[in-house]
């Protein structure tokens, strides 16, 4: 039985391995593991580009290019799903329009509570409805714990909405 910790970005209880994890957002290995577990079941539904969104929202990294910008794009991303009902495959066009048109990204402070929802909330999902609402819940949750940044993010999304 191995031991739990939290993880380094969302909090969530998950097992303390050694492992891999991603270059730039801030999971410990144990998390990054289960979402990688969950990508494989999940990332060819629909709702699978906003629990990217959540997932790379709730794990900011380190203040550094690579992790502000991902923070940036998902967070509008979230903005645009969340406030704006756009769906998750407009949210990845979304990101690609952001990324071509800015280059320097500020470092947003995370918040100290990332939400009680994370990626342990969709372990056990096998139904594909009930996978679509928990990413919808998780989803605003971490838009919700956001909060302070929500203006910011929002300027972003009318610069897209706005645009031609």
């Amino acid at each position: 039985m191995s031991t739990l910790s939290p993880c380094v970005g969302c909090r969530a209880l998950v097992a303390d391995t050694e492992g891999p994890t991603h270059p730039y957002l801030g999971a410990s290995p144990g998390c990054w593991g289960i979402y990688g577990e969950v990508s494989s079941r999940w990332a060819s539904h629909s709702a699978w580009p906003l629990a990217v969104d959540a997932y790379a929202v709730q794990h900011p990294g380190v203040p550094e290019r690579r992790s502000s910008q991902s923070v940036w794009v998902h967070l509008v991303s979230l903005c645009l799903i969340v406030e704006y009902g756009w769906t998750p495959a407009m949210g990845i066009t979304a990101k690609q329009h952001l990324l071509a048109r800015q280059r320097t990204w500020d470092w947003l402070e995370p918040p100290s509570d990332q939400g009680a929802v994370t990626i342990l909330d969709l372990v056990a999902v096998t139904d594909a409805g009930v996978f679509a609402t928990e990413v919808r819940r998780w989803a605003e949750a971490v838009w919700a714990a956001w909060s302070a940044h929500q203006p910011a993010a929002g300027v972003r999304a009318q610069a897209l909405l706005r645009a031609p």
